[in-house]
């Protein structure tokens, strides 16, 4: 089961700091996750500018130029939130046993570490 998953609100724990132009302090939301390459594309963080080449649509309109995208950092520079105190926690699992339409089912419950409340 992944610790992180696409949506979960995360924080950059590694890298420059804030205040010498790094992420390490900032929270953003998962776009995608890379898992061949363990890597996440956190929504704000690793901006980096991009250069494509103008060119010019069915319309006449110019696309192109400079854009700033999000890149892919390393999914151990992260950490997942804990929804009570909104500071970093690791993630454990517990089990549940669940019933629906009269089957039972073993499902994996996220839960953060600090508080012991679900993810």
């Amino acid at each position: 089961m992944a610790t992180i998953k696409k949506g979960d609100l995360v924080q950059v724990i590694t890298g420059k700091k804030q205040s010498r132009g790094g992420d390490r302090g900032k929270q953003g939301h998962v776009l995608s996750i890379d898992k061949e390459r363990n890597r996440v594309i956190v929504e704000g963080i690793n901006i980096v500018t991009k250069h494509t080449k103008v060119s010019q649509t069915d319309r006449g309109t110019k696309t192109g130029g400079i854009e700033t995208v999000e890149a892919p950092i390393h999914i151990s520079n992260v950490a997942l939130i804990d929804p009570s105190s909104k500071k970093p926690t690791r993630i454990g699992v517990r089990f549940e046993t669940v019933v629906k339409d009269g089957v039972k089912k073993t499902v994996r419950v996220r839960v953060a570490k600090k508080s012991g409340k679900d993810i």
